[in-house]
């Protein structure tokens, strides 16, 4: 305790003469100790214990406008063995309303070993304008440091405990199960998408029938009697002529598709077609028109030869384009 309170003393005799101003020739009070000091711990608890940090500083008040002070410096002695400086000196000063102002000044300490340590005493030495400079050195505080109490008869040692885990919850779950519903779907989208391309390739590569083939495939679904009650007979007429249309088309160049049947045998006129079948498929043609827009009702007789008559006519033309054909070949 004596050994501080020289140091400290020492340290204000050289700064002293630093801060003389003409007016500090005047006889010097001697330093005394005074109350205003603290030891305030940076985590408040019940009780000081190793490697916590504390806060050791004073508080002076009423000092006046423009005082100057100079206070120890703890970072190259330290305060002793067992008290470690953590951060040095921080000052906090505050003008009060009648122009005077408060100062708090403290620095940080912690201690790893356990213990009663008695603290140096703060000094700090002021230096009023116009008046002589002032020591004034604060009662110490006891830093009483402890630790956890250990029975030896019955303490067990443990290993370092595992990672706690926590158990799942559905809203942890729900972005992966979403994740993988959204990859299934894409998954099953680009198979589809390949499969579709695939058959859509292949179906391009694969040779186109002949225009007989095709219309007699689809004449060929008309075949008996299933279609010729009155509430059938116009999708009857529509899929026989439809098909004689998409043929027409084909084998002889004609717009046949989306021309009134006045139109279209007007054109095949102009082919090689015999009269006998041009006629046939003509009334064919104006009957169709009459049941789907007159709402005409034909017997059963009637439409049993509508579909012979339209075979006849495709495998006759097409014939004669065979004829033709092996004429020019020889």
């Amino acid at each position: 305790m004596k050994k501080a309170f020289i140091h400290i003393c020492l340290i204000a005799g050289l700064l002293l003469p630093a801060l003389r101003t003409p007016a500090q020739d005047a006889p010097r009070p001697e330093p005394v100790l005074r109350d205003g000091s603290f030891l305030r711990q940076l985590q408040e608890r019940d009780s000081i214990l190793i490697g916590d940090q504390l806060q050791y500083g004073f508080r002076l008040e009423n000092l006046a406008a423009g005082t100057r002070f100079a206070l120890p410096d703890f970072s190259e002695k330290g305060l002793r063995d067992s008290v470690l400086l953590v951060r040095n000196w921080v000052v906090d000063t505050t003008l009060t309303k009648d122009g005077h102002m408060d100062l708090e000044a403290s620095i940080v300490i912690t201690s790893f070993d356990q213990g009663l340590y008695e603290l140096p005493p703060l000094g700090i030495v002021t230096m009023t304008p116009g008046a002589a400079p002032d020591t004034v050195y604060f009662i110490p505080k006891v830093l009483d440091v402890r630790t956890l109490p250990v029975d030896p008869e019955t303490y067990q040692p443990h290993d370092i405990r595992p990672q706690i885990r926590y158990p799942l919850t559905l809203r942890e779950v729900l972005p992966y199960i979403f994740g993988i519903q959204l990859a299934f779907l894409l998954t099953v989208l680009a198979v589809c998408l390949i499969r579709q391309y695939r058959r859509r390739g292949s179906a391009e590569d694969r040779p186109k029938d002949p225009a007989h083939i095709v219309a007699l495939r689809k004449l060929d679904r008309y075949r008996g009697s299933q279609y010729w009650a009155p509430e059938k007979q116009k999708a009857f007429y529509s899929g026989v002529t439809d098909a004689l249309r998409e043929y027409m088309a084909d084998r002889y160049g004609v717009s046949a598709l989306e021309r009134t049947t006045a139109e279209i045998f007007d054109d095949l006129k102009q082919t090689d077609i015999p009269k006998d079948l041009y006629d046939e498929m003509k009334q064919l043609f104006e009957v169709s028109d009459f049941v789907k827009f007159a709402k005409l009702t034909v017997p059963d007789e009637d439409n049993a030869k509508v579909v012979p008559a339209a075979v006849r006519f495709v495998t006759s033309t097409y014939q004669t384009e065979i004829d033709e054909e092996a004429d020019h070949v020889l």
